[in-house]
């Protein structure tokens, strides 16, 4: 558990990705709270339908009903693709090279 906990703290030094950590987490807190008061949702449910759209999953077992929530979830989705899959890309590339200096130290 610790050398994940080194791992994710690591994460947030390597190239200073704190910041794209941040506005991750904003963005998701961002559509849960919109969802959570605009369609009376849980935060459960908010939050989770906020990563789901995201991530472009999209059950469809929760969706927006009201004009003010359908308009916003088109330019959440524009907009929070991108900085969900510039954490994925970036944390994905930070794995590859970490493995790649294990793998290095390990051969030495």
């Amino acid at each position: 558990m610790i050398r994940y906990l080194l791992y994710i703290k690591g994460f947030f030094k390597w190239k200073n990705y704190g910041r794209l950590t941040l506005t991750t987490i904003v963005t998701i807190i961002l559509g849960t709270v919109v969802y959570r008061f605009t369609e009376g949702w849980s935060w459960l449910d908010s939050y989770y339908f906020s990563v789901m759209t995201l991530t472009t999953v999209g059950y469809g077992d929760l969706y927006p009903t009201t004009a003010f929530t359908k308009i916003f979830t088109t330019v959440y989705v524009l907009s929070g693709l991108g900085v969900i899959l510039n954490f994925v890309t970036v944390f994905f590339e930070y794995r590859n090279e970490s493995i790649e200096k294990i793998t290095d130290n390990n051969s030495k």
